[in-house]
């Protein structure tokens, strides 16, 4: 019988992490402090406004349709960002935590302005972390959260929508959706119509896109996940640009080296680091 407790769990999160650099996968998902025993984690403001913005929207899908624009998004959203505030968010100062706490305001209000289908009947996972057994023989399990998932009951199905706080548009080749997809196949008995994201900086509108076949998703997904599991068999996790690093893994070599400044905990109980403010180089010519 597969063991979960043994099981190699991956998710989108992690998979990028591999994909990007298998040094950053380890220092993200596997190493531990060993003063602490704990996980790490980076913060940045970026992730910063994303998590708040999350948390106001996650909020929303626990509520019956017709209550969840009764409170004030912009209120909730308060408290959401004091959870992030300063230093917690990896801010530099005020003037940078304003900028990025007012983006947030103004995606909940679009959001308030043009609910869509945020007013239409919704279904909720009943797990806090949904999952399913990619391969029972290969003990590998799939698992991650999905944003929202709107219930279309002409025909008894469901509409994946995934919100998105970035400037940046999702990469076509992202394994984002096929593992959406694949998650929601394997959690919940409604079948999946369509597949959207939400990208709240700059629409009021969702952005559709092709549902992933899911048989090619699990043979892609499977794959890298094998990858992975080999990864931590061997113990082997090596940067592709050396010992040098890439941008995905050297922030995080800085936090193992002390560099970083340790700010709080996280809910998974992650220690949460924020790097020092890059310094200003000053030129050495001068212009008269």
């Amino acid at each position: 019988m597969p063991d979960k407790y043994t099981a190699v769990w991956v998710s989108h999160s992690s998979i990028s992490d591999f994909l990007r650099c298998p040094r950053a996968y380890y220092l993200n998902n596997v190493y531990k402090e060993p003063q602490t025993g704990k996980k790490i984690s980076l913060m940045n403001p970026p992730l910063a406004l994303g998590q708040a913005v999350h948390d106001v929207l996650e909020s929303l899908s626990v509520l019956p349709a017709a209550e969840r624009f009764k409170d004030s998004l912009a209120q909730k959203f308060e408290g959401s960002w004091k959870k992030v505030a300063g230093k917690l968010g990896g801010f530099r100062d005020p003037e940078q935590e304003h900028k990025y706490k007012q983006r947030g305001v103004e995606m909940l209000s679009r959001v308030t302005q043009n609910p869509g289908p945020l007013t239409n009947l919704a279904v909720k996972i009943n797990m806090d972390l949904p999952y399913f057994w990619l391969s029972e023989a290969d003990n590998i399990i799939l698992c991650g959260k999905i944003d929202w998932l709107e219930y279309l009951p002409d025909d008894d199905t469901v509409h994946i929508i995934d919100f998105k706080t970035s400037t940046k548009e999702e990469n076509p080749d992202s394994l984002q959706l096929p593992i959406y997809h694949l998650l929601v196949h394997h959690c919940q008995k409604h079948p999946v119509a369509k597949a959207s994201y939400w990208y709240l900086n700059h629409s009021d509108t969702l952005t559709t896109k092709p549902l992933p076949n899911l048989n090619t998703a699990k043979n892609k997904v499977l794959d890298i996940a094998k990858k992975i599991k080999l990864a931590r068999q061997l113990e082997r996790f090596v940067c592709p640009q050396g010992d040098t690093g890439c941008p995905a893994c050297r922030p995080l070599e800085m936090v193992i080296r002390g560099q970083a400044e340790l700010v709080g905990t996280d809910s998974l109980g992650r220690n949460i680091y924020i790097l020092p403010a890059p310094t200003e180089s000053r030129s050495s010519s001068s212009i008269i």
